[in-house]
């Protein structure tokens, strides 16, 4: 995903985890531990929530962020995220990569499908809702928006 603003911008508002609920929309919180750890809670399947505390595992400011989880979370996870100058001074280029075991294994990565939280549709989305907040300053939604019917008109 490019995103018109450059990577010091955009890291630092990735590397504020708090601020990660705002552009996932499966996310309930980030609670910040300490330099390195963080408490993530997120929505899963049928209701339910799942947690795990994450620990940064290599940080290159303006540029990197790669993580994993812990010992004793419900989701075992990795990760990293990239902020690559865009060419032609473009903007940023941001990739993220995830790799996951899904509560249940296999059975819990179908449910999840069904109930539409297909991870990597998930984060599309979510870089999605992040080009929105970091170009836009919010994202547009038509939630709340009085609908109207529309008539065939004659003519």
């Amino acid at each position: 995903m490019t995103i018109q603003r450059s990577p010091e911008e955009l890291y630092r508002f990735w590397r504020d985890f708090q601020n990660l609920p705002r552009f996932m929309r499966y996310l309930q919180s980030v609670q910040v531990l300490d330099e390195k750890r963080s408490r993530w809670v997120a929505d899963a399947p049928a209701g339910l929530t799942v947690q795990w505390d994450a620990e940064i595992i290599n940080e290159e400011p303006n540029a990197l962020i790669a993580w994993r989880s812990v010992g004793g979370s419900d989701v075992d996870n990795a990760g990293s995220v990239r902020f690559l100058p865009a060419p032609g001074n473009r903007g940023t280029e941001v990739r993220v990569v995830i790799d996951y075991i899904p509560p249940a294994g296999q059975v819990g990565q179908f449910v999840a499908k069904i109930f539409g939280k297909d991870p990597k549709a998930q984060i599309r989305e979510d870089l999605r809702n992040f080009k929105r907040i970091m170009e836009a300053g919010e994202i547009a939604t038509i939630q709340g928006q009085p609908r109207g019917t529309c008539k065939k008109r004659e003519v």
